[in-house]
């Protein structure tokens, strides 16, 4: 089963810019569709963005989109998140997940991923 472990999370000013990493252990990493979710101080955990198994498929929230750049490495079992022109709002605590099914595409539902990893704080300084 794969484990999923996040890094890359830290203090930034707003307009900066911040990568993400989420490595998986385990086999059959590019068998997985993955995404990443935020969950901020006081609110519920949303969608920021997915990626298809072959990287070909990519889904943006409307909040993120055209700032934040979501890729995956299967050669190194990792995917990335590629924060620009990051806001005060964009602060949370980030996570990636997994979906093992064979969905054909990947969901923006987070009850559908099967696995989480422990998540990492972004915190923007306005």
């Amino acid at each position: 089963q794969v484990q999923l472990v996040e890094s890359g999370g830290e203090l930034v000013q707003a307009g900066g810019s911040l990568r993400l990493s989420c490595a998986a252990s385990g086999r059959a990493f590019s068998k997985y569709h993955m995404g990443w979710f935020r969950q901020a101080n006081g609110k519920e955990r949303e969608f920021v963005a997915a990626i298809s198994r072959s990287g070909s498929t990519t889904y943006y929230a409307d909040s993120v989109k055209g700032r934040l750049t979501i890729s995956r490495d299967n050669a190194k079992n990792t995917v990335y998140l590629q924060m620009n022109s990051l806001k005060y709002e964009d602060t949370a605590v980030y996570y990636c997940a997994a979906d093992w099914s064979t969905r054909i595409l990947p969901t923006l539902r987070q009850s559908e991923y099967d696995i989480w990893g422990q998540g990492t704080q972004v915190t923007v300084s306005s």
